[in-house]
């Protein structure tokens, strides 16, 4: 399958962009260095083309009924304009996905998803939608996979609110972390979301794909006296690292259950059934299930995912993400590692290529808005 472009593809390629395949797109990995990059987002904007990721819309009577079992999150206590995280699992409780819901009103919702799991999720909707709407008696529903028609634009940082702001003409900066509405940008209809994926404050936008190139070009334009610097993927995956926000494919995949992931806060057990529910709500009398954690590493060695942790002889688990902090200076990972040492300040140590590099458990996040933790 040829892989897929978005409407700011000639923008990246002509102007020194990087480009990798990620999740069956061809997408910047940075521009100038993925240390800039990531540094312009914790101290002024960054700007990202995020139009890989999926954006499916749920239209209809059927749609809160749809969504409701499929999701481990809570939809029928949504207000209009509101975004909550949550996760699609199969019935065994591992993680297809994890996702974005957001009530536009009571028959209109939208999703978010990963973009190498769009497909998969179209998938499971088709496996499993007819079943649960004849269940719910909701069966009248339209469901429109949006990612071809629109673009996704991520703007990120402290200089983020006075950004937007100045390129919609609406004042923001009441708009509420995770929720969000539609406005106009020079007279486009657009919805603008508060949420991000950097551990700072900033917006998602969702524009129809026309206006795709001269919003971005606005927003790199009015964003010059801020500090504002183009970002790729490299950059964003730094930035989720220090942030503790797990990524699908190394924190998260269908050998994980959110329970296990620490994702416990978007899996909610007491709501009416929901696909994986069952397996869920054996998962806390597991004992001695593994533990998501944050690694320091005593060195500036960096320790890949997979890379095995010890004491002694005793293997304990193995890393999903690793990289040197720009912000902190400091090599972290995050793991999965044996309950029996999961309390942060033990030590440990981490094989990077043969070798043991000493390392220490640590609290999540590693850093926070304002506040570095380590």
């Amino acid at each position: 399958m040829p892989l897929l472009r978005t409407p700011l593809f000639d923008w990246h390629h002509s102007h020194g962009g990087r480009i990798v395949e990620f999740g069956g797109w061809e997408m910047p990995v940075q521009y100038t260095s993925i240390v800039e990059e990531h540094h312009a987002v914790r101290k002024a904007v960054g700007l990202f083309d995020i139009s890989h990721m999926g954006r499916l819309s749920f239209c209809g009577p059927g749609a809160l009924s749809l969504l409701s079992e499929l999701l481990t999150c809570r939809v029928d206590n949504l207000v209009d304009g509101q975004i909550r995280y949550g996760l699609v699992c199969n019935e065994a409780g591992g993680i297809l996905d994890d996702v974005l819901v957001n009530r536009i009103d009571a028959l209109t919702y939208g999703l978010v998803v990963n973009a190498s799991n769009r497909l998969k999720i179209l998938g499971w909707i088709s496996q499993h939608g007819g079943i649960i709407l004849s269940r719910s008696g909701q069966t009248e529903l339209t469901i429109e996979d949006q990612t071809g028609d629109t673009s996704m634009i991520a703007v990120q940082g402290p200089q983020a609110v006075t950004l937007v702001n100045s390129i919609t003409h609406v004042d923001l900066s009441s708009l509420r972390y995770y929720t969000g509405r539609t406005i106009a940008i020079d007279g486009i209809p657009a919805f603008v979301s508060r949420t991000g994926y950097t551990g700072e404050d900033g917006f998602e936008i969702i524009i129809p794909n026309a206006s795709a190139n001269s919003l971005w070009q606005s927003l790199l334009t009015s964003g010059q006296s801020l500090g504002i610097k183009p970002c790729g993927l490299g950059c964003r995956d730094t930035l989720r690292l220090e942030a503790a926000m797990p990524l699908y494919g190394h924190e998260l995949s269908e050998n994980v259950d959110p329970l296990t992931a620490g994702l416990g806060f978007a899996v909610k057990l007491d709501k009416p059934a929901f696909l994986g529910r069952d397996a869920l709500s054996k998962i806390p009398q597991q004992p001695n299930r593994p533990v998501r954690v944050g690694l320091k590493l005593a060195s500036r060695r960096i320790a890949r995912e997979h890379s095995e942790l010890f004491t002694g002889d005793t293997r304990l688990g193995e890393v999903t993400s690793g990289t040197f902090s720009p912000t902190l200076e400091q090599s972290i990972a995050m793991a999965y590692i044996a309950a029996t040492h999961a309390t942060p300040g033990t030590a440990i140590e981490v094989d990077i290529r043969g070798k043991r590099e000493a390392a220490e458990v640590v609290s999540l996040p590693f850093y926070k808005k304002g506040d570095r933790y380590i």
